[in-house]
């Protein structure tokens, strides 16, 4: 009997049929609970929408409201077959340098002088292209300075279209990250890139460098540089055609059957190079091989 109680106490609780209760509350008390949080769920929605309306007024499309000041920006190389940044290949074996001829092309594509032509300014040499809004009125889209294949001669790939891999003289390409609204200089003096040997570990306490190893080196433009007419960058929405500046590095007499560590960087009178967070900060480091043996 008293589990048959029970079977009916639950039985009740579930639906009363004589009180007309459902879990212990009529319909109207229920309809009132809902009601609530549906009012509730409402009002927090339409909270977080308004708050979400108001911080997106405060915003620029064209550029972050807030930005970190990243006094060093980075550095990579072209052509990068992996992670690694190592370039190995062996001048006889034709599809071992093939692949870097091919991701320069793909590369500076858009670097050609009837691209830039098309979509880009003709910009005044060693100093910079501001172009500044007028209060609230901006200056959108801004324009972007050509950078023409043709400043990279031997390493444009127009007169040697294997960029100097096939004769164990291979080129590589540097760019600087971009960072909106950076001077990279001041009193006129454009940053530029210097390459050399990479002092690496080999031991406990001992350390080596490839000095030796390098030999001679041919910059495009030459010395390096980073004209001042492409900076300031104001962002990828306010400057959709903008063409970062390059610099071409050819190695032109490099010790062959034998690794190379190399690190270029950027020099400049306002860009610190490597920190205490980050010490490869405005430089970047690769190892280079070219193979002559079958």
């Amino acid at each position: 009997m008293a589990k048959d109680g029970e079977k009916g106490e639950w039985k009740e609780f579930i639906w009363n049929p004589r009180t007309r209760e459902f879990l212990g509350r009529t319909a109207s008390s229920w309809g009132l609970i809902l009601l609530f949080y549906l009012v509730f769920y409402i009002f927090l929605a339409g909270l977080f929408a308004l708050t979400m309306y108001v911080m997106l007024q405060t915003l620029d499309d064209h550029k972050p409201t807030w930005q970190d000041r990243l006094s060093t920006p980075g550095m990579v190389i072209r052509p990068n077959a992996d992670e690694t940044l190592e370039i190995v290949y062996n001048v006889r074996n034709t599809e071992s340098w093939d692949m870097y001829a091919q991701a320069l092309d793909r590369f500076l594509a858009p670097y050609n002088n009837s691209v830039q032509t098309q979509k880009n300014h003709e910009c005044t040499p060693d100093q910079y292209f501001k172009q500044e809004d007028s209060g609230d009125v901006k200056n959108n889209p801004k324009r972007s300075c050509q950078f023409n294949r043709t400043i990279l001669e031997d390493c444009s790939g127009i007169n040697d279209r294997y960029y100097g891999y096939q004769e164990g003289k291979p080129c590589i390409i540097i760019k600087l990250n971009r960072v909106i609204g950076m001077l990279p200089g001041k009193d006129g003096q454009a940053p530029y890139v210097t390459c050399g040997a990479k002092r690496y570990k080999v031991g406990k306490d001992e350390w080596r460098e490839d000095t030796d190893k390098i030999g001679e080196l041919a910059y495009y433009p030459p010395n390096g540089t980073f004209n001042l007419m492409y900076y300031p960058y104001y962002g990828k929405k306010a400057q959709v055609n903008y063409s970062q500046p390059l610099v071409a590095v050819k190695f032109l007499n490099i010790t062959v059957n034998q690794d190379v560590n190399i690190e270029c960087k950027i020099n400049a009178n306002n860009i610190p190079t490597g920190n205490e967070r980050d010490k490869f900060a405005g430089r970047v480091s690769f190892k280079l091989r070219i193979n002559t043996n079958n």
